[in-house]
């Protein structure tokens, strides 16, 4: 059944987000017209201000609504030491799990040459330029433990090497709590060729 060509819209608009199919366009939409006027305008006027002014950090390429993001602006940050992260969520997922206390550089992807994303696209020219001007002694790379992010680690390994900064990559294994008998296999062999003395 159509509704009309407004509502119509508003559920096709909806189907952008991750995750979401027809059916839950058409819940939200339902809900938004039906139930919750107040919290619709709400949303458009925050997404609408949001598109408008949020951009990307100078310095990290994370999101930000300023030229600096509040992580490169803080004098509080550990500015020798660089995370390299795929994604600004990437940025938050760190953040959130705490102890980290350095700056970070947001790749917005991961090399793959199949999708046309290459070092340029992910503005290795600028990490490789920070390093060297800004008195990084650490390069921590913590991209996805997939075949692309793993590529792009080893690529920028290379390209850091020779640079007089320390590369380290995130340990990827066993979850802490997790069970052996519930873990993938892939993990496992990642847990044991990342094994270290105790």
């Amino acid at each position: 059944m159509r509704f009309g060509p407004l509502i119509d819209q508003l559920m096709e608009a909806f189907q952008c987000l991750p995750g979401v199919g027809p059916k839950s366009a058409q819940r939200m939409t339902l809900h938004l017209l039906e139930r919750d006027r107040a919290g619709g305008e709400l949303l458009a006027r925050a997404l609408e201000r949001a598109l408008a002014r949020v951009g990307r950090c100078s310095r990290c390429r994370n999101l930000s609504e300023a030229q600096l993001c509040p992580i490169c602006a803080s004098d509080r940050r550990d500015h020798s030491v660089l995370c390299v992260v795929e994604t600004p969520a990437d940025v938050l997922a760190v953040e959130q799990a705490g102890g980290y206390a350095g700056l970070y550089f947001v790749l917005l992807g991961r090399l793959s040459p199949i999708d046309g994303i290459g070092p340029a696209e992910l503005g290795l020219d600028l990490l490789a330029q920070r390093v060297r001007d800004e008195g990084v002694k650490e390069v921590i790379l913590a991209t996805n433990p997939t075949v692309e992010g793993e590529a792009t680690a080893y690529f920028i390994t290379e390209q850091l090497r020779g640079a007089g900064v320390a590369v380290s990559r995130i340990a990827h294994g066993v979850p802490l709590g997790g069970e052996l008998e519930y873990v993938d296999g892939g993990t496992l062999q990642h847990a044991f060729q990342g094994r270290k003395p105790v």
